[in-house]
């Protein structure tokens, strides 16, 4: 197992001029021994270039890794001491899984009885004791994969296990029943993975640890909790939950609620109030409420049956005097299966303010918190 540090910056082109350049902007990063971390944002954020300089597979264009203060910045993968589990199968079609799971061990010279031995663990924890006599090029893509995330954690020396997207072959039930396993894996064997992932319910399940990404950066880590709970930066709320966090521009906050002292509850700076779908709830006008629970007058759009509950999205009032458009300002709001759901285009209150409501500046970053990457 491996603490690894970062402190790199890479473009794949050879004079990077601007930001745009960059497939990652300059960073510092950690990843302490026998954490499980994962790599989360959309699809050019680079979070596989952040694997792939971990591994060795790129040479960052600037800046140093360190596996345990040993600097390694310069090593080919097989130098480094880590597994990579690649998107798609990496399997011998002509060896039994069982001689497809034994061949890290048996490359490096370990005694036969250990070897037999760390294969029927790794098998057991995979569900794949009943298939290791079976040869690799008769099973499905899926079995294949098992086989490839097998490989990858059977040594038990390796520094650190890496995953790129490795179960966007596998069957959705699976995924999901590999999530757990790996979540359980990493429980029992304490080794440092790091996963990357553009799916959110991987990454929450799987990571101890998730870090945002978008445009080359960090946007922020932290434990999945976290994030949904105190997102840094609006791309974190919405790109985190599901649906993601409403956003309401402040001012349609304050003409909502005409000759009250709704301002008091906002921040200064604050151009955004976000909240989740999940904290979100219904209201009633009643005489001697208190400020915090100020409602926001919004018409209910459309309705959602989501099974164990409700999701209604209601498109902001303009305020009494109607003087400015409201946009796209529709929000989002989950309902208990047994709630009192509204009809469409019902005018509803919508309490905002509560212990849950979040604050954003001009730039889009929370307020009250330290965001550790901005977004240009």
């Amino acid at each position: 197992m491996a603490r690894i540090q970062l402190d790199i910056a890479h473009s794949y082109r050879a004079n990077p001029r601007n930001d745009a350049d960059y497939a990652l902007l300059p960073m510092r990063q950690t990843f302490e021994d026998g954490g499980a971390y994962a790599l989360l944002g959309p699809s050019g954020c680079g979070k596989t270039t952040m694997l792939n300089i971990i591994s060795g597979l790129v040479v960052p264009s600037q800046g140093s890794i360190r596996f345990d203060q040993r600097d390694v910045t310069q090593l080919p993968p097989q130098k480094r001491n880590i597994a990579q589990v690649f998107q798609f199968p990496v399997v011998y079609d002509t060896m039994t899984v069982a001689q497809n799971l034994a061949f890290p061990l048996r490359n490096r010279g370990m005694d036969e009885t250990r070897v037999r031995a760390r294969v029927g663990v790794i098998a057991e924890m995979l569900d794949l004791s009943g298939q290791l006599d079976q040869r690799a090029a008769g099973l499905s893509a899926d079995q294949k994969q098992k086989i490839s995330l097998g490989r990858g954690l059977v040594r038990e020396d390796v520094g650190a296990v890496l995953f790129d997207e490795p179960l966007t072959v596998i069957d959705p039930h699976l995924k999901w029943q590999l999530r757990r396993k790996l979540k359980e894996i990493h429980r029992e064997l304490r080794l440092t993975l790091i996963y990357v992932t553009h799916d959110q319910v991987e990454a929450l399940t799987f990571a101890d640890s998730v870090l945002v990404m978008a445009r080359g950066r960090v946007i922020q880590s932290g434990s999945p909790s976290e994030l949904f709970e105190q997102p840094a930066h609006r791309f974190v709320g919405h790109f985190i939950g599901s649906p993601g966090m409403n956003f309401v521009p402040v001012n349609r906050l304050k003409r909502s609620a005409p000759g009250s002292s709704v301002g008091a509850l906002i921040p200064p700076g604050a151009v955004t109030l976000g909240i989740r779908p999940e904290y979100l709830a219904l209201g009633e006008p009643t005489p001697g409420e208190p400020i915090e629970m100020e409602l926001l007058a919004a018409r209910v759009q459309r309705i959602q049956d989501l099974g164990s509950s409700w999701l209604v999205s209601a498109q902001v009032e303009s305020g009494e005097s109607g003087a400015e458009s409201v946009g796209d300002c529709l929000v989002r709001l989950r309902l208990a299966r047994d709630a009192d759901v509204p009809a469409l285009n019902q005018v509803v209150g919508l309490k905002v303010f509560g212990p849950h409501t979040r604050f954003y500046d001009s730039q889009d970053q929370l307020i009250g918190r330290e965001s550790e990457g901005a977004l240009p």
